[in-house]
């Protein structure tokens, strides 16, 4: 059972605004930029308290509300929260959190941190910059005006320099290991409803500066089905350098049945940038689901788990065995942190994870 939000709501294609910053030149090399692994040291988690009735719809709001505390909570006691709050949300913010998280007033559109705040790289030199990826709701498909303005207002309270790049994608649409590699899916970032006409060849070439990148695997993913157009992160992660979890789809009638065998297929002949074999290892989406939220946009998978410094916070669905078997195989791959599982089913069943709703600004030196 695998399934993410197919709905779209607040539709409506919005002019992208991107606002005055510290912006610097993407395609400088000079200082050697690299994007960390999530596993290295943090200096905190952003997060965005973003959910409205317009797009979740009322039923759904106070539920995802509170699952977004709980990942922030849950977070806080391992390294600092920061979270954007609209004005209007912030008594309920309080009321959820009290002062755990440290809260920055701020307008958005949604609560997607991955997708709409920036990536982070670092310098040789332990310096930090942030990237804006230009945010585009999707390929159009949810208003993003407000969105669009994430990236460049965390850079300035993060206090880094802002690079604006020059291709359109999202934080989900890719997964590193910080030595150079990373996995990609086809079906997000070379849509025409992102980078119309672009090759693969030429988004290589645009990105990999910009992230230290040395390799790039490519997945096929598929378009359409759901909100994203097939995220990297809700099908494959590194663990450690090296190491690769894929999620697993065991619905036979499911349209990611195959797509999902055929990733790990890819993954286990692929090699990294150093020239080394990955090795995989599955996370099969659990069978059944709880009754409460249960819906056909249901995110039912292992793969949106969030590595912060001395833990990995999971998903558990309430199947017993799956949710064990996925929990012993993260135990396994990250031996020295803890493993802490939440029910976090109000934000599942608008299609998202842990991770959507995540961003991590590594620790720089300077």
């Amino acid at each position: 059972m695998i399934s993410r939000r197919r709905f779209i709501q607040q539709t409506g294609l919005f002019a992208m605004t991107l606002p005055l910053t510290r912006y610097v030149h993407a395609t400088d090399r000079s200082k050697g930029w690299l994007m960390p692994d999530e596993a290295a040291p943090h200096a905190r988690t952003w997060m965005i308290f973003g959910a409205n009735k317009d797009i979740w719809g009322q039923r759904l709001l106070p539920g995802v509300q509170e699952n977004l505390a709980n990942i922030a909570l849950t977070i806080a006691e391992y390294e600092p929260v920061s979270m954007l709050v609209r004005q209007s949300d912030m008594a309920r913010a309080y009321a959820l959190m009290g002062d755990k998280v440290d809260f920055i007033e701020s307008n958005m559109n949604d609560l997607w941190a991955r997708d709409t705040a920036p990536l982070f790289v670092e310098s040789p030199m332990g310096e930090c910059a942030a990237i804006d990826f230009n945010f585009n709701g999707w390929g159009g498909k949810q208003a993003y005006r407000l969105d669009a303005k994430v990236a460049a207002l965390i850079a300035n309270q993060a206090q880094f320099p802002l690079k604006r790049a020059p291709v359109v994608m999202e934080g989900g649409c890719i997964e590193v290991d910080g030595h150079g590699t990373a996995i990609i899916t086809e079906s997000c970032t070379l849509n025409k409803n992102r980078n119309p006409g672009m090759s693969k060849a030429a988004f290589e070439d645009a990105l990999s500066p910009l992230l230290g990148l040395e390799k790039i695997i490519w997945l096929p993913g598929i378009k359409g089905r759901d909100i994203t157009d097939g995220h990297t992160d809700f099908y494959a992660r590194f663990t450690t350098p090296g190491n690769v979890v894929v999620g697993i789809d065991t619905d036979p009638d499911s349209y990611e049945y195959d797509l999902t065998r055929e990733h790990a297929d890819i993954l286990a002949n692929a090699t990294d940038a150093q020239g080394n074999k990955l090795s995989v290892h599955t996370l099969e989406a659990p069978n059944t689901v709880r009754e409460k939220y249960d819906s056909p946009d249901f995110a039912a998978g292992y793969v949106g788990f969030y590595v912060c410094n001395g833990a990995v916070i999971m998903q558990e669905f309430g199947d017993v065995e799956a949710d064990r078997k996925a929990k012993n195989t993260l135990a396994s791959l990250f031996p020295e942190r803890e493993i802490v599982a939440l029910n976090v089913d109000a934000i599942a069943a608008g299609g998202g994870s842990i991770h959507c709703a995540t961003q991590q600004e590594p620790r720089c030196l300077t």
